[in-house]
């Protein structure tokens, strides 16, 4: 791991950002299992839009709707999302800093989150600039290598999120007799 990202996990420990999440995690009944399913509710909500859109950029789903169309009305719900995991993520790293500061698939999921939500705002960004920028003729082989690295981040990511946890146990596992 590098030493800058295990020193960020170690300023974390035992601070009030901590402290703060651990009495939430353990003094609010109910709150682990409900922060938890909001946040894959909201990954399920940021992937749903992102692999639609760049499925449609690709042109392999609804090819009756346009680009643009799409975007303008997905972009409210995605940004929501995006924040909603991150503040619902926030409690377990902040909680368990260690674990995932410690932890290389967590930075490996970091790095994949970053790309994408760079590519995302990218696309959008340029939507934004000039309407249809990605209907162009000239633009068509472009939005489908962006659509599939984009497509190949989000798995990515969700790969890597999942596998926070297991490699916790593949590295240290514990026996119990």
């Amino acid at each position: 791991m590098p030493e800058f990202f295990v020193a960020i996990g170690d300023l974390i420990n035992g601070s009030f950002l901590q402290a703060g999440s651990l009495w939430v995690l353990t003094n609010v009944p109910g709150f682990p299992p409900i922060i938890q399913t909001i946040h894959i509710l909201g990954i399920a909500v940021i992937m749903g839009t992102a692999v639609l859109l760049n499925l449609r950029l690709l042109g392999l789903a609804v090819p009756s709707q346009n680009i643009t169309e799409m975007t303008k009305r997905s972009t409210p719900i995605l940004y929501f999302a995006l924040i909603s995991n991150f503040i619902s993520g926030s409690f377990f790293v902040f909680g368990r800093p260690t674990r995932y500061f410690n932890n290389p698939v967590f930075a490996w999921k970091m790095v994949f989150l970053t790309a994408a939500i760079f590519l995302l705002v990218y696309f959008i960004g340029m939507h934004r600039k000039t309407a249809g920028y990605w209907d162009q003729e000239s633009r068509r082989w472009t939005g489908k290598t962006f659509a599939l690295i984009s497509l190949g981040l989000w798995i990515m990511v969700s790969l890597a999120g999942r596998w926070i946890a297991y490699l916790e146990h593949l590295q240290y596992p514990i026996w119990s007799f």
